[in-house]
């Protein structure tokens, strides 16, 4: 296995949990539009779009609507979220990510973040990490989202570092897929029961370390 040099974070799941927020938000939405929207369904558009989150909800409904109609309902959508948001503060910075942030800065390991959030940024600032970060790549820089790679491989292009030299942590399904197509190291943040093809699953980074995530890539 080649040495790794970086490091790139999902946002939502891994580093904080705005799950609810979405939740919430979408909810709002689908009442809305007389869709029933449950949290089976919030768990099935982790690291999912925002557009494509939409067309998720109004395919179930049965809904279709013009393109205008569409960017109206996807900006109200991300008021909501952004309210409740803004109430982000670093004691909702999932337990253990700070300390391992720290110990890769202090072991010279790159770290970006690669999140289909456009809020990204914002949330970083108000969790007061930002500055752990030598790239962020979020929804509002690329094109195409998870399952495809091109978060992933963006982030290594501006980490300098090859795609195999870089560990990806991901808690949904799209994003270990778009992990893997883009020929990366995975670990899967969350339950190894509905995460697949990983190279591991941890629950979190509480009681980790880079020691002990590097006996789980060697599969020791």
């Amino acid at each position: 296995m080649a040495e790794i040099k970086a490091c790139i974070f999902d946002l939502d799941g891994v580093i904080v949990d705005t799950a609810a927020h979405h939740f919430v938000a979408w909810s709002h939405l689908a009442d809305e539009l007389g869709v029933e929207f449950s949290k089976e369904d919030n768990e099935n558009l982790k690291g999912v779009s925002r557009v494509d989150s939409l067309e998720y909800i109004l395919n179930k409904g049965g809904l279709v609507l013009d393109a205008m109609t569409k960017l109206q309902l996807m900006d109200r959508k991300n008021e909501l979220y952004l309210e409740l948001a803004n109430q982000t503060t670093k004691d909702d910075l999932l337990p253990g990510i700070e300390a391992f942030l720290i110990e890769l800065k202090n072991l010279g390991i790159r770290i970006g973040l690669g999140s289909s959030s456009k809020n990204a940024p914002m949330i970083l600032e108000l969790l007061g990490i930002t500055s752990f970060f030598q790239s962020v790549v979020d929804g509002n820089r690329i094109t195409l989202s998870k399952p495809d790679p091109e978060v992933f491989l963006m982030g290594a292009k501006e980490l300098a570092v090859q795609v195999n030299q870089c560990l990806v942590f991901e808690d949904a399904q799209s994003g270990i897929d778009a992990a893997n197509a883009g020929g990366f190291h995975v670990i899967g943040v969350g339950d190894a029961k509905t995460l697949n093809g990983a190279k591991a699953v941890i629950p979190g980074f509480h009681q980790m370390n880079w020691h002990s995530i590097l006996h789980l890539l060697r599969g020791e």
